[in-house]
């Protein structure tokens, strides 16, 4: 079992400023960086945070021989803003990755949405790149697929994998199938080129993206060359898949199946950085919690915790999170966790305002959220007066940029992506009419 790091982290800050670090550190070589981005993973998912199947040894391990942290936090329960956030340092509502439509703070990048990471960001490759390293991120990208958007125009120098979710199929008419892009042009489409069997759930998808991973790291050694490497892969977000070697093996469905699949994937990539000797710092996490609208067959665990993605409950913002840097982060000792029990009819709630009595919960006696504080108790009255300065102090030296995910418009979806003419996948898209987005959750 691996070290309790008792401090709440959140996974941006932590990225950003260990690898500004490190470069700092005078070091002749910088270290590797692996940063390993799982999609709408629960905190309750791996064996080591209590999941009772125990089907993640490679994962245990990883947390074993490095720090496994308990307390971890994305900066938004949706895809979208937390990856903005991830890779910026940046709050969604400062990097843009916000609406102000209706009350759908949490909007993400469907295929109509014409906003995207804006010029102005300054991302944790762009950074990385100045310092000489070489960028690669394998999966999904999710912020933005517009051309100006590309992930190549924001310090990566390859990229093998999607602009948007593997969501479909799709008829090509009233709407297309999602590219898949190998650097600046598409290769295919999902449930195209890139199959993906909804009855079965088989898809060699992770498969493709372990395979551009090794073979990553391999080139990056014969160069002797800096690496950072994104994998942000999407098997745990539904519609969920797995190659047929793994399906039907798990004790959680097919959710778990391909839990499993990552997890053979991950213990590969840390068996291949070990054989050639790497130094390399890897960080494991995901954007969200568990999507509980796709349980009990396509979704996670968020463990004890009370509702999961789509919500800033514990469930939907306390991620998983491992950090593995041989003879830089020393094994740890060992953590006991309780899941906890499920509680019917607690579990709703109403979309109510919550501004001027916000629901507080002690988190210490009660981790699930379950049992808020009583507005008329002394506890709560003390705990509001300290909260209500800290927001007040944050509202004022808030600067917003500039929304990203106001405006949609059906012409903008990946009707002909770069590429499409060699491969004769260009469709016609509609006539322009943007409008504003419609978020229904």
């Amino acid at each position: 079992m691996a070290a309790h790091a008792t401090a709440t982290r959140s996974p941006q800050l932590l990225l950003v400023l260990s690898a500004l670090g490190l470069l700092a550190s005078g070091a002749p070589q910088p270290p590797n960086i692996v940063l390993l981005l799982m999609d709408d993973m629960g905190w309750g998912d791996l064996g080591v945070y209590g999941e009772p199947s125990r089907e993640t040894p490679n994962l245990d391990r990883m947390a074993a021989e490095g720090m496994l942290f308990p307390n971890f936090y994305s900066a938004n329960p949706l895809c979208s803003p937390s990856r903005a956030a991830l890779l910026t340092g940046r709050l969604p509502i400062r990097n843009g990755f916000y609406t102000t439509n209706a009350h759908a703070r949490n909007a993400y990048t469907p295929q109509e949405i014409m906003g995207g990471i804006p010029n102005s960001e300054h991302l944790l490759p762009e950074l990385l790149k100045k310092a000489g390293y070489t960028n690669k991120i394998v999966g999904k990208w999710h912020l933005g697929h517009r051309p100006q958007f590309h992930p190549l125009k924001h310090g990566f120098d390859e990229w093998f994998g999607s602009p948007n979710c593997h969501f479909g199929p799709y008829d090509n008419k009233v709407k297309p199938n999602i590219p898949v892009y190998r650097d600046w042009e598409m290769v295919g489409r999902f449930y195209e080129e890139f199959p993906i069997n909804l009855k079965t759930g088989e898809a060699n998808l992770t498969q493709l993206y372990l395979q551009e991973a090794l073979d990553f790291i391999r080139t990056q050694h014969a160069r002797q060359s800096p690496f950072f490497l994104y994998w942000a892969i999407d098997a745990t977000h539904a519609p969920v898949y797995a190659s047929r070697p793994f399906l039907g093996t798990s004790r959680r469905g097919r959710y778990g199946d391909a839990v499993r699949e990552i997890d053979d994937s991950v213990g590969k990539i840390l068996s291949l950085l070990q054989n050639l000797g790497k130094n390399t710092i890897v960080f494991f996490t995901s954007d969200n919690g568990a999507a509980l609208v796709s349980a009990p067959n396509e979704g996670g665990s968020n463990g004890p915790f009370l509702c999961g993605k789509q919500t800033t409950f514990e469930g939907g913002m306390r991620e998983p999170a491992i950090a593995w840097w041989p003879g830089h982060i020393a094994a740890g000792q060992g953590i006991d966790f309780c899941p906890g029990q499920n509680v019917s009819g607690v579990t709703t709630h109403t979309q109510e305002e919550h501004v001027e009595l916000p629901l507080i919960f002690h988190l210490g006696r009660d981790p699930g959220e379950r049992f808020p504080l009583s507005f008329a108790s002394a506890e709560y009255q003390d705990v509001l007066s300290r909260t209500t300065q800290v927001v007040q102090q944050h509202q004022k030296s808030l600067v917003p940029g500039q929304p990203q995910l106001n405006v949609c418009n059906q012409a903008v979806m990946n009707w002909a992506p770069p590429g499409c003419e060699k491969l004769g996948k260009c469709l016609t898209p509609p006539e322009s009419v943007p409008a504003k987005c419609s978020w229904p959750h």
